[in-house]
């Protein structure tokens, strides 16, 4: 939290802690889910914490795996940056360790394009708008007179973000004609706005031109906290979720992994796939779209036809595959733990786990060999040459482990992200429902903030809990976000004038 612009949103207030410790019921155990489990029992509400699957953080979750030598091995669904601007999820995680001792910086994320050209984020200034003028003018995709021709005006909802007016302007537009429209040269927009869209497993044909916007606003020209971010020290379930499990434990919380929730009636009884039901005061929806939309089909009950329908509405992004590799011999020392590609489909990065994660480098040592880990969006896994087309794109990269044995490998394929299409936005549920009771939490739920990605989903599992005390009238938590508009005065009246012209 170094940036001085940041905004604090204040909670209403009220007391300290909950009068007669009413019950609350949290459906799903991803981030959402989490921090409003720890938003209610650090109130005072008995929480139950219901988990479909065996493991703690949804989408980041870890856990073990055991490969054909017999050896013990950590697995995830794959890379995640925790970027310094993700002031909510930080906030769930001092929960554990307020120096946030878990996680470890890295300096940079190349990105390199089927030509070889390279970008970089190591050493740009972190005041906007000198990072974003300074990451293009030494882009080797991006040229002076490149500068010249951007349609400034057109340009300008990216530097006046405010939020939800970004969406209202923008969110009938697809991510790609507004960076057409704005003469963006095609080799960068290719090469470093695709590193937007991806994050939502999404090319720029299918990605809002609103998302987009609202990400170039959080990462660059809306926040000062840079673009480098951390990750964690070991796999997420040790580093991050198996203590916050503990923690929410001493709380009186109550964690059911393993169990499905059926449905949910009104007033509010929860009933679980083993037949079982949970009576409580609240409940909090924070599952991933498929989960949602099931449950609430199956809870006839619950809310009005508009807001059934649109939760009916919402969309999944398409697959993405995560493919494991662990190799004979080490990756040569200077490569990256991170890189990020363009116009090498069907790769979009690589990692390099022993660079940053523990259990990955206590393999490494043993063996002498490498855990490389390939991202492949819009695929999926039957996809008959998938795995050769990764193998021979990873080669091509670092040509080192082409010579390498795969000792083993894992291939997960998932299609459980939200979607952030073109006109999404106006009809996509928010944390509150018809029921004063009931919450909504999530990356695919909206909230009037600047945020995405996990943060989102700490926001609104944060908010929902705030909903929830406010109506028992208990003083909530705090929130932060990068500013909620442009930093620029000037960007910002030429975005206004822009829009008075259009009008």
């Amino acid at each position: 939290m170094t940036d001085t612009r940041r905004v604090t949103h204040l909670p209403p207030s009220g007391v300290a802690d909950a009068r007669g410790r009413p019950r609350a019921v949290v459906v799903g155990a991803g981030i959402a889910g989490l921090a409003a489990a720890t938003g209610l029992a650090e109130r005072g509400f008995a929480v139950d914490v219901v988990e479909r699957e065996q493991h703690l953080g949804g989408r980041v979750a870890g856990w073990s795996d055991t490969l054909s030598d017999g050896s013990t091995v950590a697995m995830n669904r794959g890379f995640h940056a925790f970027f310094r601007q993700y002031y909510n999820l930080r906030a769930l995680l001092r929960r554990i360790d307020p120096d946030l001792a878990m996680l470890t910086p890295v300096e940079d994320y190349p990105l390199i394009d089927a030509r070889g050209r390279r970008d970089t984020f190591r050493g740009l200034p972190t005041a906007p708008p000198l990072n974003a003028l300074m990451f293009a003018l030494r882009s080797p995709t991006f040229r002076l007179r490149d500068l010249a021709r951007i349609n400034a005006r057109a340009a300008a909802p990216l530097a006046a973000v405010s939020v939800p007016e970004v969406y209202e302007r923008l969110d009938d537009r697809t991510a790609e004609d507004f960076l057409r429209d704005i003469n963006f040269p095609d080799a960068a927009r290719h090469l470093a706005f695709e590193v937007f869209s991806r994050s939502f497993f999404a090319k720029p044909p299918d990605l809002s031109a609103a998302e987009l916007a609202t990400m170039f606003h959080i990462y660059f020209l809306g926040s000062s906290e840079g673009l480098v971010f951390d990750v964690a020290d070991a796999n997420f379930d040790d580093a991050l979720w198996n203590p916050l499990r503990r923690y929410l434990e001493t709380l009186g919380a109550r964690v059911h992994t393993g169990t499905s929730v059926t449905s949910v009636a009104p007033s509010w009884t929860v009933t679980l796939d083993t037949g079982d039901t949970l009576a409580a005061d609240a409940v909090v929806l924070a599952t991933d779209v498929t989960g949602c939309r099931r449950i609430v089909v199956d809870s006839p009950a619950l809310g009005d036809p508009a807001w059934r329908q649109s939760i009916d509405d919402l969309g999944t992004a398409p697959p993405f595959v995560v493919h494991r590799l662990w190799l004979d011999r080490p990756v040569r020392a200077d490569r990256p733990p991170f890189l990020g590609t363009g116009g090498r489909p069907p790769l979009d990065n690589v990692s390099v786990l022993e660079r940053y994660e523990r259990q990955a480098a206590q393999w490494s040592r043993r063996t002498g060999g490498s855990v490389v880990e390939l991202h492949a969006y819009a695929a999926t896994a039957d996809e008959a040459d998938l795995r050769d087309r990764l193998l021979a794109r990873l080669y091509e990269l670092y040509p080192e482990t082409a010579a390498a044995t795969i000792v083993d490998e894992r291939v997960l394929c998932r299609q459980d992200c939200p979607r952030f299409a073109p006109g999404d936005f106006a009809g996509r549920p928010g944390v509150t429902t018809p029921y004063p009771g009931l919450m909504l939490a999530g990356d695919g739920i909206r909230i009037d903030l600047p945020v995405a990605l996990m943060e989102r989903a700490a926001t609104t599992g944060w908010a929902a809990a705030n909903a929830i005390l406010a109506h028992h009238g208990v003083r909530g938590h705090l929130l932060h976000t990068v500013p909620t508009e442009g930093r620029s005065a000037l960007l910002r009246r030429l975005a206004g004038q822009r829009r008075s012209l259009s009008a």
